[in-house]
């Protein structure tokens, strides 16, 4: 039997998920642009599902625009506040732990002459904020740190910036309490497949004022920002699942913190330097 631990890379569907995404599979098959029953039945779920959404994060539903996952929510964010808004030689701070779609967006940014800053991290893998104060400039134009890295898991230490601010969230949502509020970001990705969601779908949220450009061009769905036909089972999963890790976020909190406690200890045990790994075992 094959004991599945790589949740940071995705996660099971929840049967709960499965369940409210089948009728939209199939006989509830209408385009949400449609103007008859079936397209407005469609539409309804998916405003549903916004709100389920905003609702795991503590935000607005008008500020949750649905993507097609965590990589397209990022691109989105960076490219918005550098290329879309043709502030050319402007300039990012970010760090050396991000995501791919991150990292490779800033690496395109610096070859069409784009300052980039690459914050490292301590220790512990924690980007100080001070840090990241003393590197704003007067041309930065976004800030993007991410919550929590999908390999340490350590949560860093965010902070309401003075420019605008994005984070990756994509391995902390539903998994521990978010606030956008809290946090004080303006943009912050999910995916709802690393929170026992369908692949292919996530969101990004946008603060409001923020004027971000439009990423797809159509027929001018999610408010004009993102165009094309909704992932209509995808974004009813998606909600169907933040609902579902609304509900259990205490209790699952709870018992993931009591198994990271009982696996320290049982490391500590055999370990002699637990920040030198495995190759000081007694």
């Amino acid at each position: 039997m094959n004991i599945y631990l790589d949740y940071a890379a995705t996660s099971p569907l929840d049967p709960r998920v499965l369940k409210a995404m089948e009728p939209f599979l199939g006989p509830s098959f209408g385009n949400p642009s449609s103007p008859h029953s079936l397209g407005e039945e469609a539409k309804a779920s998916i405003e549903r599902s916004r709100v389920e959404v905003s609702t795991l994060i503590g935000s607005e539903a008008e500020e949750i625009f649905f993507t097609s996952g965590g990589t397209e929510s990022n691109n989105w964010a960076l490219y918005s506040f550098t290329l879309l808004e043709e502030k050319k030689k402007g300039h990012l701070i970010t760090t050396t732990i991000e995501h791919p779609s991150v990292l490779e967006v800033a690496k395109f940014l610096e070859s069409i002459d784009f300052e980039v800053t690459y914050l490292p991290v301590d220790g512990k893998g924690r980007v100080d904020p001070e840090e990241v104060r003393k590197a704003l400039k007067p041309t930065t134009v976004l800030v993007s740190v991410m919550h929590a890295n999908n390999e340490t898991g350590v949560i860093q230490p965010i902070k309401e910036a003075e420019i605008p601010l994005h984070t990756d969230a994509v391995q902390t949502v539903g998994h521990i309490a978010v606030s956008v509020e809290e946090l004080g970001v303006d943009l912050l990705s999910i995916s709802a497949h690393k929170l026992c969601g369908p692949k292919c779908v996530g969101a990004l949220f946008v603060r409001h004022g923020l004027n971000l450009p439009p990423l797809l061009r159509g027929g001018g769905q999610e408010r004009g920002l993102r165009s094309g036909t909704e992932n209509v089972p995808g974004i009813v999963g998606f909600g169907k699942a933040c609902e579902v890790a609304q509900e259990a976020l205490v209790k699952e909190s709870e018992r993931i913190r009591n198994l990271k406690v009982k696996l320290y200890e049982g490391l500590m045990g055999i370990l002699r330097d637990p920040y030198l790994g495995f190759s000081t075992l007694a």
